[in-house]
């Protein structure tokens, strides 16, 4: 599962969450199960098993976790599990014990299976509202077992860019600026774009912009970002993790309004297995430290200079002083 088709699964209104769900009913997990991702024989407190998704940034937290939790005593192993629908079982069975997620996005799962698969389209619990999204999740994360801890400052959601050179032309900074300019944009996108409502809907709605259309290069792809560079499109949709945007010279425009969904990165855990409150403490330390703009560099150094998650990882958490040399 790559990041592109994490962000459509989960923003598009997780529309094929039915057919998704009903597959997963009676699979069993099967565990890509790496080494020890620190701690070794020197844990005292016991094992954990950290749950990854199949793409780049959900590995990268991952291991954030997973070294974290070995500084604070635990032995520590990272399971790599294709999608969300076969890991979040795990996770209530306890055969995972903690995953990094996104909060709006586990909370229109969650909502789907407690409340049939239309649920997030016709009564959504997720919104632009991170502590009102985050009490929907915890609400719903409650009776299947699972424990949410507090939501940080690091955000993956949908999110445009324009050129600089755009920007600067038409004074930009905001969505809000693009639609008051009366300036006509085509979005280099996903073809759903002309549809959903966090896309050209929205931006209409919300925004007052002028879309013109839809170049369907995909969403945050090489090639969506150089049609914008080039000025065939004006408008990218991409996440706000993007870590490359400076090498095609585009900028973020501020999502003002809060027209995406509050995919605030917070851990999800087996209450039972992964309640202590030291580990809720050495989670803590690391959401309260970790950004979107620390995210995509994250990601960058893993996908443009080919670092591996655990490495990029440890040298983070040195650098900012969250595990021991």
């Amino acid at each position: 599962m790559s990041k592109t088709s994490r962000i459509a699964g989960a923003v598009i209104g997780i529309v094929a969450l039915a057919g998704s769900l009903a597959a997963c009913g009676g699979d069993s997990l099967e565990k890509d199960k790496g080494g020890p991702a620190g701690g070794g024989d020197s844990a005292k407190k016991g094992s954990l098993v950290v749950g990854a998704a199949a793409f780049t940034e959900s590995k990268v937290l991952a291991e954030l976790y997973a070294q974290i939790l070995a500084d604070a005593g635990y032995s520590t192993s990272v399971t790599t599990v294709k999608n969300r629908e076969l890991y979040e079982p795990s996770l209530e069975k306890g055969e995972i014990d903690v995953v990094p997620e996104y909060a709006a996005t586990i909370a229109e799962f969650l909502n789907a299976k407690a409340n049939g698969a239309k649920a997030p389209e016709e009564k959504p619990v997720a919104s632009g509202d991170t502590a009102a999204t985050v009490a929907a999740l915890e609400k719903l994360a409650a009776p299947r077992g699972l424990k949410v801890l507090p939501a940080g400052k690091a955000l993956d959601q949908n999110a445009f860019a324009v050129t600089k050179k755009f920007a600067a032309k038409n004074k930009l900074k905001t969505l809000s600026d693009l639609g008051a300019s009366k300036v006509k944009v085509k979005i280099a996108a996903g073809d759903e774009c002309e549809v959903r409502p966090f896309c050209a809907p929205g931006l209409k709605k919300t925004y007052g912009i002028d879309v013109t259309g839809i170049d369907p290069k995909g969403v945050g792809t090489p090639q969506s970002k150089q049609a914008v560079k080039d000025g065939k499109d004006q408008l990218v949709l991409t996440t706000t993790t993007d870590g490359v945007l400076d090498t095609y010279d585009l900028v973020f425009l501020e999502d003002d309004k809060k027209l995406q969904n509050a995919d605030n990165i917070l851990p999800v855990l087996n209450a039972k297995d992964a309640g202590a409150q030291d580990i809720a403490d050495a989670l803590g330390k690391l959401t309260g430290a970790l950004t979107t703009e620390d995210l995509a560099e994250l990601n960058r150094k893993v996908d443009a200079e080919r670092a591996k998650p655990e490495d990029a990882a440890k040298e983070y958490l040195q650098s900012k002083g969250l595990i021991k040399k």
